[in-house]
């Protein structure tokens, strides 16, 4: 998704002032380097060449890049959605353009599709250098944005660019997530199999017909909005949909824009229709945004908006395998958009596989890229060809524990993972409260005043210290590692002082470490200007792309999870309702799911605080809260459960590790989270 721009209350943003500051970003053009070859450009036995082939047995069924990309045929063709949502009186046709192999079609012999449905074609681009769709003279396909033509087109598969409605050359409206974007892409499926009528023209009657060429098996991939639309393409449960590679994807549009009812900043989806509609789709559609921004209101309650853009609800219609990738440090599209989705899937027995890096809202192709492109072959010849590789039986989880050193897990969360409830107590006058087992004593309190001007990494930079904007409980130094995998939840029991109020619930690993800098421009990676190629490319498309490398910060905390609520939600999560100041109210927050070992000699800290600075709008008043921490508590997906925790906290702890580079203040420095960009920047979308 785009970065959203910090806004006041209720204000539009502006076309023209979002598209003139991401000019310069979004203007950047490929150019295929002098002698780049494919397959990648790197030699025979490097570190590229060796995990493309990777360990498989020469038995082993693989697609090869037998056909010709050059010679490939590109088309596009206009497919009828069936619905009229720019209401001319004729049924929208979303544009799709088509690269496949013409050895394949010369022999007669059908092929799957690889598909990437996505808003962003025209407007800004895709990747890390914001490719853009081209087209020649007589509007023919030239250059398909991402290393997917390029790759898949030679070893056997079509490619397949969906511009969603109102987007780039398609009729409708772009609806932020609604009905007419996931019928653009359910659409194209259904052609794919013969189901939906497809077209030579825009406008004309002369049909195509996809099913002389397609075998109708579709895996749908795509980054932030792109893989959203492909969970709610596989929520409709669409036949032919084998798999989807939703990369750092919504799962609920509500929760991309609220949590809990508090609204998050630019908690308003009418700029984002705004923002990816084309010119002529800008002036014809304002009575379809004026209906997205009355059915999604700022206040935060759960409209039927709401309910038709939330593809969790219908996660038991999934008939596809799934393999998520998300990073755990995303603060565009969030952590918990995977962790319901994962949890929803599991409870419905969807196959499914993930990948957790410790990056922002980045590509694995810029965070992990040989490994990527040979696990996303194997996963595509398993279920759009059939091969018997055996992905299908390998660990479920890869996740990035350090920058550049990953884990596997057989089960995620693992199987010894089980709910502990962590309890906060009193400390020390002048120190941060303890964070345990054992139940605080009867009247327990802890206070804290709403400072919309401080956030997180505040909070945690000021844990020892006792200071009035947050309330603080930390564990005893860990003796042992201890491992968090899963979602979390804290309760709470706070009486306001005024009439509206928010929280925050953080956990923190407090100790130091080397992470990667997701708050930093690239979210966690550094673009070089030397480029690798994987697959084949023409002239107009280049195969060739420019590498990246972890870019890397050293820290004295790291944020292992947050999550936010209006506490007017208390009673009923559709509806904010004012609050009694003096009275108590329990609620509980949803925490980001997360997969984090604190290590020993660290200590692990719950915070609970007001507005979290840059990524939580202030609440209409300032209050003061106090906390019944005698009915306030943290549930958390413990690996080893209580039992874990019990041998994390007892016994002597190892000597703390070398503290990270100390800030001039003293104090080891934070990944610093700046405020919300404008779109533009390439690990963004």
């Amino acid at each position: 998704m785009p970065k959203r721009m910090r806004r006041t209350r209720g204000a539009r943003l502006p076309y023209g002032t979002l598209v003139a500051a991401a000019t310069a970003a979004l203007l950047a053009t490929l150019v295929t380097p002098a002698g780049a070859r494919p397959e990648p450009a790197a030699p025979a036995g490097s570190a590229v060449s060796s995990a493309l082939s990777g360990p498989a047995a020469p038995s082993v069924r693989e697609s090869r890049p037998v056909h010709s990309y050059a010679d490939a045929i590109r088309e596009s063709v206009w497919v009828d959605t069936g619905l009229d949502g720019d209401g001319d009186g004729r049924a929208d046709r979303v544009a799709v353009d088509i690269v496949r192999p013409r050895e394949s079609a010369a022999a007669g012999r059908r092929i799957p599709v690889v598909m990437d449905a996505s808003p962003y074609y025209a407007c800004c681009g895709r990747g890390n250098e914001s490719q853009k769709k081209t087209y020649d003279a007589d509007g023919n396909p030239v250059r398909f944005p991402l290393f997917y033509d390029n790759f898949f087109v030679p070893r056997g598969y079509a490619f397949v660019a969906v511009d969603l409605a109102g987007t780039n050359r398609s009729d409708g409206c772009d609806d932020v997530g609604g009905r007419s974007d996931v019928q653009s892409a359910k659409a194209v499926v259904d052609w794919l199999n013969g189901r939906a009528p497809g077209y030579t023209t825009r406008t004309g009657d002369t049909r195509s017909r996809a099913t002389t060429w397609s075998t109708g098996n579709v895996g749908m991939i795509g980054k932030s909005w792109d893989g959203t639309i492909a969970n709610g393409v596989a929520a409709t449960g669409v036949e032919g949909l084998k798999t989807i590679v939703p990369i750092g994807a919504i799962s609920s549009w509500y929760d991309y824009f609220h949590s809990q009812g508090a609204p998050l900043y630019n908690a308003n989806p009418s700029w984002l229709s705004d923002y990816v509609n084309s010119p002529e789709a800008r002036a014809r559609c304002g009575a379809v945004q004026d209906r997205v921004t009355a059915g999604t209101p700022y206040s935060g309650d759960r409209t039927d908006a709401w309910t038709e853009r939330d593809h969790v609800r219908n996660a038991g219609k999934v008939k596809a395998s799934v393999f998520v990738v998300h990073g755990r440090q995303d603060l565009n599209v969030r952590a918990n958009q995977f962790g319901q989705w994962w949890d929803a899937l599991a409870a419905h027995g969807v196959e499914r596989k993930i990948w957790l890096s410790q990056t922002g809202h980045v590509d694995p192709f810029d965070f992990r890229r040989a490994e990527w492109v040979r696990t996303l072959h194997r996963w595509f010849d398993h279920y759009l060809l059939g091969y018997e590789n055996g992905i299908d039986r390998e660990p479920v989880a890869d996740i990035e524990r350090a920058p550049d050193r990953w884990t596997t897990d057989r089960h995620w969360p693992p199987r010894t993972t089980a709910t502990t409830t962590l309890r906060p107590a009193p400390g020390a006058a002048a120190g941060p409260g303890v964070l345990g087992r054992a139940p605080a004593a009867p009247g327990s309190t802890a206070t804290f005043t709403d400072d919309p001007g401080l956030g997180e990494l505040d909070w945690a930079a000021r844990i020892d210290s006792a200071t009035p904007e947050k309330a603080g409980f930390v564990t005893r130094p860990l003796s042992r590692e201890l491992r968090i995998s899963g979602s979390s939840k804290v309760t709470v029991t706070a009486t306001p002082s005024t009439s509206t109020a928010h929280l925050s619930a953080v956990l923190v690993d407090l100790g130091p470490d080397t992470i990667r800098d997701y708050g930093a421009a690239g979210e966690g990676i550094t673009t070089l200007d030397e480029r690798t190629c994987w697959g084949l490319s023409t002239p107009g498309d280049s195969a060739c792309f420019k590498e990246t490398e972890a870019r890397t910060a050293a820290v004295g905390y790291t944020v292992v999870s947050r999550g936010w609520a209006d506490l007017g939600t208390w009673a009923d999560p559709r509806a904010e309702r004012p609050l009694t100041p003096g009275r108590a109210y329990t609620m509980t927050l949803d925490l980001a799911a997360t997969d984090h070992v604190v290590p020993a000699g660290h200590r692990l800290a719950l915070i609970v605080g007001g507005t979290d600075k840059d990524l939580l709008d202030p609440p209409s008043s300032t209050p003061t809260l106090t906390l019944d921490l005698t009915r306030t508590w943290a549930k958390l997906p413990l690996v080893g459960g209580a039992a874990a925790f019990g041998r994390a906290t007892s016994g002597l702890h190892p000597a703390a590790p070398p503290a990270a580079a100390a800030s001039p203040s003293g104090e080891a420095p934070p990944v610093a989270v700046t405020g919300p960009r404008l779109p533009g920047a390439g690990a963004a979308r």
